[in-house]
């Protein structure tokens, strides 16, 4: 290549970026504190870092496993939709409850297909007790053993279509990423407000203590009043616009401190009791991911089926419980 073509190729402008990714570019400037926003050239600067995060959170999407089905049946014969829910009656009353699920049988969409999908999201909990447990041919009342249960089932982003349904997960996990970094923004705003207030009750206080505590109390607030002048710099070196699109794009080309999928496997038995991984016993294995996300709790992660009327049977059956309940 001739240098003369160099320079051509070095001045042609940057091709468009993908429709996706300037979608989810979009959103981004969008949802991000109007401190980010003050900053020149937005776009240039996270155009590759939003391109990262947007793959990382197809990525991510994609791991689900599933879609599984969930309804009565495979409360039998699933052991992971056996673990999920107490009792069969369970899986109605979180289909009954769902807000989601609610406002998706009112949509005319929901006519297109007999089932829909969606993500189902749980707190897995476990405890220790003591139970009845089989040794030899004895059976015991005080053996220790630890129980897994899970808590808080809900249904994120029902949809007829499974790729739309992982498409609306993406964009989800895209703005938890933002959501993460502007209370980040916001931690530091506060304590930039923090840090003057207790600036100026120094101040105040190094002027009324000036004639009446010793000289070494003076020093001693004259250091903390430095210390917090060094800090209040730094946040607000930290809050320029400029700095805190640099903190942004790094913050998106590394999206897993904020939002991972962590693999889990437990073998459990027909009650739910947690088993040794090497023992020989009628225990199953089920395998699930874990979805840390923001507020750092961990959720089971997994996409679902789930059939429309019987979804909305549990829906009727819920409110008419509700209207009973008014009555009385």
């Amino acid at each position: 290549m001739s240098f003369l073509s160099a320079i051509t190729d070095l001045l042609k402008p940057a091709a468009p970026p993908d429709p996706a990714v300037a979608a989810a570019l979009d959103r981004v400037i969008g949802m991000v504190d109007p401190l980010v926003r003050a900053a020149p050239r937005l776009d240039k600067h996270l155009l590759g870092a939003v391109e990262h995060a947007l793959g990382y959170c197809q990525g991510l999407v994609a791991a689900l496993p599933g879609p599984i089905q969930i309804n009565r049946q495979a409360f039998g014969s699933d052991a992971l939709v056996h673990a999920l829910f107490a009792t069969a009656n369970d899986i109605d009353d979180m289909l009954g409850r769902s807000q989601a699920v609610r406002d998706f049988l009112e949509k005319p969409e929901c006519w297109r297909s007999d089932c829909f999908c969606a993500m189902l999201a749980a707190r897995r909990q476990q405890k220790k007790h003591f139970g009845m447990a089989q040794q030899g041919n004895i059976i015991r009342a005080d053996v220790p053993q630890e129980v897994l249960f899970f808590s808080g089932q809900t249904l994120i982003e029902p949809c007829c279509d499974l790729d739309m349904t992982r498409s609306r997960l993406q964009a989800r996990a895209l703005e938890s990423l933002l959501q993460t970094f502007n209370a980040h923004v916001e931690t530091l705003r506060r304590e930039r407000q923090g840090l003057r207030a207790d600036l100026s009750a120094e101040h105040a206080q190094l002027a009324a203590w000036q004639h009446s505590h010793p000289m070494a109390e003076h020093e001693q607030h004259t250091r903390h009043l430095v210390e917090l002048d060094m800090q209040l710099r730094r946040d607000d070196e930290a809050l320029m616009p400029e700095n805190l699109v640099e903190l942004l794009a790094d913050f998106l080309r590394h999206p897993e401190s904020a939002l991972s999928l962590t693999p889990v496997s437990i073998r459990i038995d027909r009650l739910g009791v947690v088993h040794d991984a090497n023992a020989d016993d009628d225990a199953q294995t089920i395998s699930f991911p874990e979805l840390s996300s923001r507020d750092r709790r961990q959720h089971l992660a997994t996409l679902v089926r789930v059939s429309r009327d019987e979804a909305r049977a549990a829906v009727e059956k819920s409110r008419n419980n509700q209207q009973r309940y008014i009555i009385i």
